[in-house]
């Protein structure tokens, strides 16, 4: 059996360049060529996990199948390779730090003095190969997370340093960096990147690949500049251009021998270029969809990133319905009863948005009634399929009060309850309902209809849950309960069959939705959503 082989990916120059998307298509292009792959995070910041952050200090909090909540880049690696992560697939220093303290408390270390060299650094390590030995992988892919030149770098930079020494031909590092134009000389700059590779082997790391993220594409002469200060092979200096998409990525990467480069750095053989056939069919009808298919999306956080993978999902679905789906955010806050006809305008379908607390709640449930009462599509999830039930005990079952019990604790018609197991909790971080759990859906509904098949398996993060208690009467009043977790007895789903589409889910379907295989509930709904707006 081949050993594995470990590609490190780091940035410089500013945050935000793309590693992510780097990662994901290095990952697909390897997949492409027929080798198992997976792809792992590393994120610099002390939080054990990003479970507990604000959506505006960091985006999305993507959850694993195995309950784990990690960055929105393990989303990225998912919906280009369709591989599923696990806990494995994402460490934090906090993570580190705690496993090393945990593991001096309990006296592992035999009474040395625990540092960073090489206490910390060897947990980094080990944590880098354990995915390659538990279940083998031809390349393990690992984002190192923030800048070079951050000081909470540095152990993981000193971890790959030791890694690429103890390894060599089985390690490489791909470097991202930055070549801006300066519109008032009317000059890229090189210098940005020059500095960046500098401080780079200043920690004793010389790049192999090179990736300069532009926004004007670069000639020869600057490829060659860059290779001749930052001692790279000409042929591994690569330029990652503004696309108009990011799933274009991987195809300018082929173009360009990204693939080829790491192959060549790491002694493989490079074989036959890949086709990319199934990948380049989906950007050919993503080029040909023109006609637009709007979608609302009502949620409390006005930040791309804070929705990523349902956005993503969105778009997948439009493209497969040969549609570009255009995505409005309509901040829930600002909705109130006299102004939801003209905040809903011109939307062919809303998606009411996850989320947790108070703040701007009553807006999601005035939404909900909108587009109940005027039959528009609607896909509430997670918070949102909550705050259609809650709508629904308001105006339809007569209770005034109707909540949850996260909202109003002395409410009388607590129509979403806190679950049993989540009663006696305090610790917030990572101790809610977490990852994929089996659900069964009822015959005759359109959910299953939808999936075609009674047994799924969905991912959650939550700690309310629709009352049960309440099931007949809301069943008599026409919102039927479709879909129950077969163990707990939870409902997952709840949908209104007299209307176009109205089904509200207790899980996040955003979270299995792959560009090569996009979610079944979201095609559905967007199709609908197309079909209403004829």
């Amino acid at each position: 059996m081949a050993e594995t082989k470990y590609i490190f990916v780091t940035g410089g120059v500013v945050s935000s360049l793309g590693k992510g998307i780097i990662s994901s298509s290095i990952g697909k292009l390897l997949q492409a060529r027929g080798y198992n792959i997976t792809i792992q995070k590393f994120d610099p910041y002390i939080n054990i996990d990003p479970g507990t952050l604000n959506p505006y200090e960091h985006g999305e909090c993507y959850v694993t199948v195995d309950g784990m909540e990690t960055d929105l880049d393990l989303g990225h690696y998912e919906r280009f390779t369709g591989i599923k992560t696990t806990k494995a697939n994402s460490l934090t220093t906090g993570r580190i730090y705690k496993s090393v303290i945990d593991k001096e408390r309990r006296g592992d270390y035999l009474g040395k003095t625990i540092q960073v060299v090489p206490h910390i650094t060897n947990e980094i390590k080990r944590n880098v190969k354990l995915l390659g030995e538990k279940q083998h992988y031809d390349f393990v892919i690992t984002e190192i997370g923030g800048t070079i030149g951050d000081i909470e770098s540095m152990p993981f930079l000193e971890a790959i340093r030791q890694m690429k020494w103890e390894m060599g031909k089985n390690a490489v590092c791909v470097h991202l960096t930055y070549v801006p134009y300066l519109k008032a000389a009317g000059e890229l700059k090189t210098k940005p990147t020059q500095h960046s590779v500098k401080e780079l082997q200043s920690v004793g790391i010389q790049p192999d690949v090179l990736v300069l993220r532009t926004e004007k594409h670069l000639g020869d002469a600057i490829l060659k500049k860059v290779a001749a200060f930052c001692n790279v092979d000409f042929d591994c200096v690569v330029q990652s251009e503004d696309l108009p998409s990011i799933y274009e990525v991987p195809v300018n990467m082929l173009n360009q021998g990204l693939d080829s480069a790491i192959l060549r750095k790491l002694g493989m053989e490079i074989g036959e270029k890949p086709t990319l056939g199934p990948w380049r069919n989906f950007l050919e009808r993503r080029k040909n969809a023109t006609e637009e298919v709007h979608i609302g999306l009502v949620g409390k956080y006005d930040l791309q990133d804070a929705y990523k993978s349902i956005r993503e999902s969105l778009s997948q679905a439009g493209t497969y319905n040969d549609h570009k789906t255009v995505l409005t955010f309509i901040n829930s806050e600002k909705i109130t009863e006299d102004n939801v006809a003209e905040k809903l305008a011109g939307q062919d379908g809303i998606v009411i948005c996850p989320g947790f607390g108070q703040r701007g709640i009553e807006g999601k449930i005035v939404a909900a009634h909108y587009t109940r009462t005027h039959n528009i599509p609607t896909f509430g999830i997670c918070l949102g399929m909550q705050m259609m039930v809650i709508e629904f005990a308001r105006n339809v079952l007569g209770y005034a009060d109707a909540n949850s019990r996260e909202m109003d604790e002395k409410t009388e018609h607590n129509v979403i309850d806190i679950m049993e197991e989540q009663k006696d909790i305090t610790n917030l971080g990572g101790t809610m309902r977490l990852g994929a759990y089996e659900c069964v859906l009822k015959q005759g509904s359109r959910v299953l209809d939808i999936y075609k098949q009674e047994h799924i398996q969905e991912r959650h993060r939550h700690r309310y849950e629709f009352n049960s208690t309440y099931q007949a009467e809301y069943e008599r009043h026409g919102m039927m309960c479709t879909g129950r977790n077969p163990e707990s007895g939870l409902i997952e789903i709840v949908e209104i069959p007299g209307l176009k589409w109205y089904i509200g889910t207790q899980f996040h379907p955003e979270y299995q939705s792959t560009v090569l295989k996009p979610h079944p509930l979201f095609l559905d709904f967007v199709r609908t959503a197309i079909d209403n707006k004829k």
